[in-house]
């Protein structure tokens, strides 16, 4: 009886899992859905790096900037900038974070994912 259980279990894992694997391949990227702009920035945290290189975002003071973090892992990423008050919090797969970046105050901010201490780089202010 209890194989027959964990018969049922272990071939309704596979199901689900067909059919999750199906619906990635049918759904377009969603990068490709993100609206951008002049004002926008697009970070993609993709291989342990965000836009495989760790930019530095430029920024001009007093103009808001739109800050758009998408995950393309499979692993969790998170975007914080303390300095700036932003924090994401996890990001699962696919799973995006928008927000802004407005500050008088010019210089030089970190930024990184918490889970990977590569994943580090500046936000300039002018």
């Amino acid at each position: 009886m209890y194989h027959n259980i964990i018969a049922v279990v272990v071939i309704s894992f596979i199901i689900v899992g067909f059919l999750w694997g199906i619906g990635n391949l049918l759904n377009p990227p969603r990068e490709k859905n993100i609206q951008k702009s002049n004002d926008t920035i697009l970070l993609v945290a993709q291989n342990n790096a965000f836009n495989q290189t760790n930019p530095t975002l430029h920024v001009s003071s007093n103009q808001p900037t739109k800050l758009i973090i998408l995950n393309k892992d499979f692993v969790k990423h998170d975007f914080i900038s303390e300095e700036l008050g932003i924090n994401t919090a996890y990001l699962s797969a696919e799973q995006d974070f928008v927000t802004g970046i407005a500050s008088n105050k010019t210089g030089n901010y970190t930024y990184y994912c918490s889970f990977h201490p590569e994943m580090r780089g500046t936000i300039e202010i002018t």
